[in-house]
């Protein structure tokens, strides 16, 4: 099933489309088919686009501090923070983006939650340690104790962790503060409040800085391309488990 989650959104990315947009025009013969896909793809391929559509799922401005976060029963810091790395002693895991991990150790050190739960991460192409041995050994090294973390059960995507962190707490309180990247945060708040989970959203690891515009924003490049791609997944992914509630309904 995870083949398929990551397969699907490709199969709208802006690349693709675009090829398809030149074998049509050129077997055709309507290059005006071709030359309106360049067009496209070259806007989208602009900074100042793209920041435009990303913005729409980080909602800027909803960076928070523990201040503003009401006490719950859990932290929940989702996965995807680091990567395996080979070295010379073999594979370790090491970090990519933590910013999921230390908003959540912000949040246990504010004493917002009695635990903090991470999840248990398990990809297939990934080889190496598992995630939440080094989340679990970050933490402790931190100062937090072994008893105030939690590990669930294996997963492979956010509708797995909603589901096993619904499972972790079934005998207990369920008001939780969830934790992960602001872009992913919509479609994670579909999934754990479909599991009947009390969820705070605690957004981190925004992509988008604050600053001024520069006639750079308008100049093409391939990671604008990249982000645009991230939104095509992040709303496909939204829609998806929509559509799951709706046809559960």
């Amino acid at each position: 099933m995870i083949y398929l989650h990551k397969i699907l959104p490709a199969l709208l990315s802006p690349y693709l489309l675009f090829f398809v947009c030149i074998i049509v025009g050129l077997i055709k013969r309507k290059y005006v088919i071709i030359w309106s896909a360049l067009i496209i793809l070259l806007v989208l391929s602009m900074p100042v686009v793209s920041s435009f559509f990303y913005a729409q799922f980080e909602k800027r401005g909803t960076r928070k501090t523990p201040a503003a976060i009401q006490p719950a029963d859990a932290i929940v810091v989702l996965s995807g923070m680091t990567q395996s790395v080979l070295t010379t002693n073999g594979i370790i895991s090491e970090w990519n983006d933590p910013d999921r991990f230390f908003g959540g150790m912000e949040l246990i050190k504010a004493n917002k939650a009695p635990v903090i739960i991470f999840t248990k991460a398990k990809i297939p192409w990934i080889v190496g340690p598992p995630e939440f041995e080094l989340l679990q050994k970050t933490a402790m090294e931190m100062g937090l104790p072994s008893s105030r973390i939690l590990i669930t059960g294996e997963v492979e995507n956010t509708e797995d962790e909603a589901r096993e962190v619904s499972k972790l707490l079934q005998d207990k309180r369920r008001r939780i503060i969830l934790v992960t990247s602001a872009s992913h945060m919509s479609r994670a708040l579909i999934n754990f409040r479909n599991k009947g989970l009390d969820v705070q959203a605690y957004p981190v690891d925004f992509k988008l800085g604050e600053g001024i515009m520069t006639p750079m924003d308008f100049i093409p490049n391939p990671g604008s391309l990249s982000t645009i791609q991230k939104c095509v997944r992040e709303l496909m992914g939204a829609i998806y488990y929509r559509m799951k509630i709706f046809v559960k309904l």
